[in-house]
């Protein structure tokens, strides 16, 4: 039988002492027809193992519902795995930061104020269990025990950044062995000596985080960690964009001096990230450490394998550094072909208040509800109200992240929880007035993790508090039929009229099937894009990014569809497609 053991001073695999060479890859964050090739580009560098965490909110979006297919399909990813004659570390949290939404938890459980976040809570804790019961048996069967790739499994992430409860580490112990994990579980924290004394137990085995100093950090592991191999769980080479930021670069020379020294120590690594993909849809966190900052729709990370399985310097840097110290293929891959370039005249166009019906049902409140009351945990609400002229400016207790207000349809200013912005004059005459609001993505780290969304009241005015209200959840996950009848029978516009959002706005354009593209969004404001129905995410002239990647299993041979959503305004209604990323402006 097949072994990954702790040994006094090295892993052990099946006896021998083995360096662990990985590198992060989140399946969630890559077109599924595309797992095969990413990780093939991994091998060639010289990785021997992909490391990836699970998003629960992934899998399960609702409260009852577990999905494991298609995208989410694990199994079939960590079987490519197999296949490229890799091994595998999973890290199902639950909690997995990542920059992902809500950190990995869904909204649904937080919603509840009384189930306790990452402690040892009965709530919590049950949750935790089911979650655990539908996942770990697909892990469980691919451990390199049972002759599949899984050689470790970590439990919760960076918990000394949080907490210190013991017990709670202790029950996520016993729930993954008594669900069959037979390999070594680990616990990963950041090089701080108070990180490292809250975030793990004896029955964990530690690793640690960082991007630099190796020898000075591995030096703090090994007080923490007296016996057994040295381990850099995430090694940063990059870093994560922030919607108004720069684009953050980590030059690909002082990576790999790092990495160097690191390897030449015998520690074992995990390139965070190896390849960073996408957020797609609403799936981008948040950080909020006084300020709110969302992050972007590209995770690209700086990382050795670009966004769009592109290898670079980076790659090719890291891949000599590993060849001092593992076997490294000869073979290298090919570099894509410049993407189509073209333009793309939006011809249809349908302003959002005339799509509602498509979009969702409104219902009546009698206080102002979150986002989380309504059981709507990501993307737009619409909420509606009337006023008076007396009434002359909004206040909110706060607002959860970004919302335009308007009265009569006519547009009167954003509130926006970055700017710290949650009161706005209002026109003195009566009328209708309507926020619609946007989650820009569940904050992923700190102690506002569990957080409900929406509008926070109460919500006042000069003269009273608003309680009589409209809300509409809007459904943007996808174009679904109902809008996609509503945009085939809206009027033509010439694509050179001006842009007055909120509207949706349809182009078709012609492309081969497979092929990558790459969406300019110059001149647009703020919005969503969905091609063939499917949402690439969001876009935003606070940059940094300037392109959206659109990945060529989304692309059919022939005529294909782009919608998108507008909030503010563009001169024209035309996009264009072109030849390669734009990450925006960096800093080194």
């Amino acid at each position: 039988m097949p072994t990954f053991e702790i040994g006094d001073v090295d892993f052990l695999l099946d006896g021998r002492p083995h360096q662990v060479i990985s590198g992060a890859l989140h399946y969630f964050r890559v077109h599924p027809e595309q797992w095969a090739d990413r990780i093939r580009k991994a091998r060639l560098m010289g990785l021997n193992t992909i490391e990836t965490y699970v998003a629960w909110n992934f899998h399960a979006p609702e409260r009852g519902r577990f999905d494991l297919d298609g995208p989410r399909d694990l199994g079939r990813f960590l079987d490519l795995v197999a296949a490229e004659g890799m091994h595998a570390i999973v890290r199902p949290g639950p909690y997995i930061c990542a920059e992902w939404d809500g950190g990995g938890l869904p909204g649904w459980l937080l919603a509840d104020p009384e189930v306790g976040v990452r402690r040892h809570e009965p709530r919590y804790l049950a949750a935790i269990a089911q979650y655990y019961d539908q996942l770990l048996p697909l892990v469980a069967e691919r451990q390199v025990t049972r002759g599949g790739p899984v050689i470790a499994v970590q439990v919760e992430n960076e918990y000394g950044a949080y907490g210190d409860d013991q017990d709670y580490l202790r029950a996520l112990i016993a729930m993954n062995r008594e669900r069959g994990i037979e390999v070594p579980l680990l616990s990963c924290d950041q090089a701080d000596d108070a990180m490292q004394a809250r975030g793990s137990v004896p029955e964990l085995h530690r690793t640690v985080t960082f991007g630099s100093r190796a020898k000075e950090r591995l030096d703090l592991l090994r007080r923490h960690q007296p016996t057994g191999p040295l381990m850099c769980m995430e090694f940063w080479n990059g870093w994560f964009d922030s919607w108004g930021q720069h684009h953050h670069v980590a030059p690909a020379e002082t990576n790999a001096q790092d990495l160097d020294d690191l390897l030449a120590m015998g520690a074992s690594v995990n390139l965070y990230m190896f390849h960073g993909g996408t957020n797609f849809g609403f799936t981008g966190g948040a950080n909020d450490k006084g300020t709110y900052l969302p992050i972007t729709t590209s995770y690209d990370y700086d990382a050795p394998l670009a966004e769009h399985g592109a290898v670079t310097a980076k790659w090719h840097a890291m891949r000599e550094v590993i060849s001092r110290y593992a076997p490294v293929p000869d073979e290298l891959p090919a570099d894509p072909a410049p993407a189509p370039e073209l333009t793309v005249d939006l011809d249809r166009r349908l302003p959002l208040a005339d799509a509602l019906p498509a979009l969702g049902e409104p219902a009546a409140w009698d206080h102002l509800p979150t986002t989380d009351e309504l059981g709507h945990w990501t993307g737009f609400t619409l909420y509606r109200t009337e006023v008076t002229a007396e009434d002359r400016v909004l206040t909110l207790a706060e607002v959860r992240d970004r919302a335009l207000v308007a009265l009569d349809g006519e547009p009167v200013g954003v509130l926006s929880r970055t700017e710290h912005s949650r009161t706005i004059a209002l026109p003195a005459r009566a009328g209708e007035l309507t926020l619609l609001l946007e989650d820009q993505g569940r904050v992923n780290y700190g102690p506002r993790i569990g957080e409900a969304k929406g509008l926070i009241g109460p919500a006042r005015t000069a003269t009273r508090e608003l309680t009589d209200w409209t809300v509409t959840p809007l459904r943007l996950d996808a174009v679904e039929p109902a809008l996609a009848a509503l945009l085939d029978a809206a009027p033509a516009v010439a694509a050179g009229t001006p842009v007055a959002g909120p509207a949706f706005l349809r182009g078709t354009f012609p492309a081969d099937a497979g092929a990558d593209h790459f969406l300019r969004t110059d001149g647009w404001g703020k919005g969503l894009v969905w091609v063939n129905g499917f949402l690439l995410g969001r876009y935003w002239s606070a940059g940094p990014t300037a392109t959206l990647y659109v990945p060529g299993p989304l692309l059919r041979s022939g005529d294909n569809e782009v919608v998108v959503l507008e909030l503010h305004g563009a001169e024209g209604a035309r996009v264009a497609f072109a030849a390669g990323p734009d990450l925006g402006s960096s800093e080194v």
